[in-house]
C-alpha cells in the first residue's frame, strides 16, 4: 500500500496537516498535490475546526517540486496548470491559496528546507513559525521559471515589491532569521511545531465566528478600495453579532472556569 502523502488528524478541534514524504524531503509529486488539495477541501467544509497546523515529517518542511517525478508523465504538467476559468486557482496554486479559504487560522511550522513550492504552501498560511536556521527560497528562478503556485498573492501583502522581485529573480536561499527581517515569517523559535500548537490552543478561547470574520476581513480588504473595506467591517460585524457565539464569549468573560459554555460550530463564511 502506498504511504499517505499527507496525514490529517483533528485533536481537540485543531487540525494537524503533516506532509508525509520524508524520504524525498517532502518534495511535491502529483500524489502529494492531490492529497493537499483533498485535505484543504475537507477542512474548508469542517465547521468544527478552530485552527489548522501545517508541518512536515522528517528533516524538512518541503523542498519544493519533485521535478523528476512530475516530468515522468506528459500529462502531469497539464493537470497541474489547467484551469477552466483564468481567475480561478489551478491544482498547483490551490495548495497555497486554498489555506486562505479555510475559515479558521492556519499556522505553518517551518524547519529545514522550505523551497519553491514548499515556500508557496507556507505563504498561503495566516502565520508562519520557523527555526532560525531553516532555509527558504523562491527556488523556481534557479530552473529558469517563475513562481506560479499562488504565493504572489501573499507576497504582495507581506513585503515590498522590490524585495519580492529580488528573491524571485535571484532564487537566493535565506535563513528563517533573515525571513523574519523580510517579514516573511511571523516568529522565530527553536520549536516551531510546539509553539504553533500553543498558539492554536490560545485561539480556542476566542469566538470561532470572530476568528473567521477577522481572517476574511483582512484577506479581502488588505488590498482594494477603502469603501469596500468599510462595508465589510460593518457587514461581517453584523453577521458575528447575529450568531450565538458572541453571546457565549460575553458569558464566559463574566463567569468562572466551571461555568464556561463551549462555543458552537462557526457560522458559514
Amino acid at each position: 500500500m502506498t504511504e499517505q502523502r499527507v496525514n490529517v488528524e483533528v485533536i481537540d478541534n485543531i487540525a494537524h496537516v503533516k506532509l508525509n514524504r520524508a524520504d524525498k524531503l517532502n518534495a511535491l509529486d502529483m500524489v502529494m498535490f492531490l492529497a493537499i488539495r483533498s485535505a484543504i477541501k475537507a477542512l474548508q467544509k469542517n465547521r468544527s475546526i478552530r485552527a489548522v497546523i501545517v508541518s512536515g515529517n522528517g528533516d524538512d518542511f518541503c523542498s519544493g517540486l519533485d521535478v523528476k517525478s512530475i516530468m515522468k508523465s506528459s500529462s502531469s504538467m497539464v493537470k497541474l496548470l489547467f484551469k477552466a476559468l483564468p481567475w480561478r486557482a489551478n491544482l498547483a496554486q490551490i495548495v497555497s491559496t486554498g489555506w486562505r479559504d479555510i475559515p479558521a487560522p492556519v499556522i505553518c511550522a517551518i524547519h529545514g528546507r522550505c523551497w519553491g513550492g514548499g515556500l508557496q504552501i507556507a505563504l498561503g498560511a495566516d502565520f508562519r513559525f520557523a527555526t532560525a536556521d531553516s532555509s527558504l527560497s523562491i527556488l523556481e528562478g534557479k530552473w529558469g521559471l517563475i513562481p506560479d503556485m499562488g504565493g504572489t498573492i501573499a507576497l504582495r501583502d507581506l513585503i515590498p515589491i522590490d524585495q519580492a522581485k529580488k528573491l524571485a529573480m535571484t532564487a537566493e536561499e535565506f535563513t528563517g532569521q533573515q525571513a523574519l527581517a523580510l517579514n516573511l515569517v511571523t516568529e522565530i523559535t527553536e520549536t516551531p511545531l510546539a509553539d504553533a500548537q500553543a498558539f492554536a490552543e490560545s485561539l480556542l478561547t476566542k469566538s470561532p465566528d470572530a476568528l473567521a470574520a477577522n481572517k476574511k476581513l483582512y484577506n479581502k480588504s488588505w488590498q482594494g478600495s477603502k469603501g469596500w473595506a468599510l462595508f465589510r467591517e460593518s457587514y461581517y460585524q453584523l453577521k458575528v453579532l447575529m450568531g450565538k457565539n458572541v453571546h457565549r464569549k460575553v458569558y464566559n468573560q463574566t463567569h468562572d472556569a466551571e461555568q464556561q459554555k463551549p462555543f458552537l460550530p462557526r457560522k458559514k463564511w
